[in-house]
């Protein structure tokens, strides 16, 4: 099957509220999402976790001339294509439009076999994989943590059982804010918490100490992705587990988080290190180091059903909480691009089956994604 038309689509809602993390808060969320049709009608979907004007020039521009015409199914040559393209672009803009075009490949090529992206890949592992529930988030004006308590309540009553909220006020307050939600989940479930980049490696390192009584299972992103550095001091004194990764794009920023010995946790994104093709390569770099691998996901259903096909393919790591590594993140915020296809809540034991129908193992029709869409544009053959 050749790829005939590729559509891209601009994505936004509003928040009810503005939340927030370490970083700073938003009312709006923006997404992009890629659909490649190929003939008979196939469609695969794909998608980039930012940039998204930036992004839809670069496939315009570059890498539309590569896959339009193309077989779907030749993902590994598309790939190798695409990425020596890049000139002095080898990470960002151009490893985004990447992913979401490797992306959206493997879902048209499952699609067309009849089966799904995980048995194309060589097979599933598992058939379920246990879901973090990525909140609560900071509430503005006032104490950022007030109102944890109600929202992990509700998580909880979503069969939850881990939970990542977002911490980074001040290592104090973060202290009381994780002890109070141990308490509350109790010692059965997974607490980890989630820095977003908001701290210096010292003051990261004082609120792991003041977070310690609470038992995480790991603490993500305490400075910026391009502190090897800040990352190694983390590592080295703190006695929770460090995450991180999903900002980086390219084989060669893992590598390098790798061999600085950054992470015992780490957590591509499909829709930034490459897609599947990208994903694999780190999974089987991270696997010579003995890290365990989890999609980072925060995104549309696209990504998410996408790192449920990735995540069953996965090798299993005891990492601690409830059940093996990997797990699967799911965006607690208000996000109906997330609920297109229903409301994703784990089965009572705190799993997420994983869609065993072609592809990704939904299937999706622009008309879904139209409320949401600010700009639509084609490429075709």
């Amino acid at each position: 099957m050749k790829i005939t038309s590729i559509h891209g689509y601009h994505l936004a809602f509003q928040l009810p509220e503005a939340v927030g993390n370490s970083t700073g808060f938003f009312d709006r969320r923006e997404a992009f999402a890629l659909r490649l049709e190929g003939e008979g009608g196939i469609s695969g979907w794909g998608e980039a976790s930012a940039a998204q004007q930036a992004v839809s020039g670069y496939i315009r521009q570059k890498l539309a001339k590569l896959v339009l015409g193309r077989p779907a199914h030749e993902t590994g040559r598309r790939y190798a294509e695409m990425t020596e393209g890049f000139g002095y672009d080898r990470q960002g803009t151009a490893m985004l439009a990447v992913s979401a075009v490797d992306m959206a490949l493997h879902d048209a090529a499952a699609r067309e076999q009849g089966v799904s992206i995980a048995t194309m890949l060589g097979g599933a592992l598992r058939e379920r994989v246990l879901a973090y529930a990525s909140g609560p988030f900071f509430k503005p004006d006032g104490d950022p943590y007030r109102d944890f308590e109600n929202d992990a309540d509700a998580l909880l009553e979503r069969n939850f059982r881990a939970i990542k909220p977002r911490c980074g006020y001040t290592p104090e307050a973060d202290g009381r804010m994780a002890l109070a939600l141990r308490r509350q989940l109790g010692w059965d479930r997974a607490l980890m918490v989630d820095i977003n980049q908001g701290y210096t490696a010292a003051a990261a390192l004082d609120s792991a100490r003041h977070m310690q009584e609470a038992d995480l299972l790991w603490i993500e992103e305490p400075v910026r992705p391009d502190d090897i550095p800040g990352y190694r001091r983390m590592a080295e004194g703190s006695a929770t587990a460090i995450a991180g990764g999903e900002s980086l794009s390219t084989l060669a920023g893992f590598r390098d988080f790798l061999v600085a010995g950054c992470v015992s946790v780490l957590q591509p994104d499909l829709s930034i290190c490459g897609g599947y093709t990208g994903f694999k390569k780190v999974a089987a770099l991270a696997e010579a180091y003995g890290i365990p691998v989890m999609p980072h996901v925060f995104g549309t259903v696209v990504n998410l059903y996408s790192s449920l096909q990735m995540a069953a393919t996965l090798k299993a790591y005891r990492g601690g909480g409830p059940l093996p590594y990997p797990f699967i993140e799911c965006d607690a915020t208000h996000n109906p691009l997330l609920e297109l296809a229903g409301r994703v809540n784990p089965d009572a034991d705190g799993c997420i089956a994983i869609p065993d129908g072609p592809g990704f193992g939904l299937t999706l029709t622009e008309e879904q994604f139209a409320p949401f869409v600010t700009e639509h544009w084609v490429e075709r053959l």
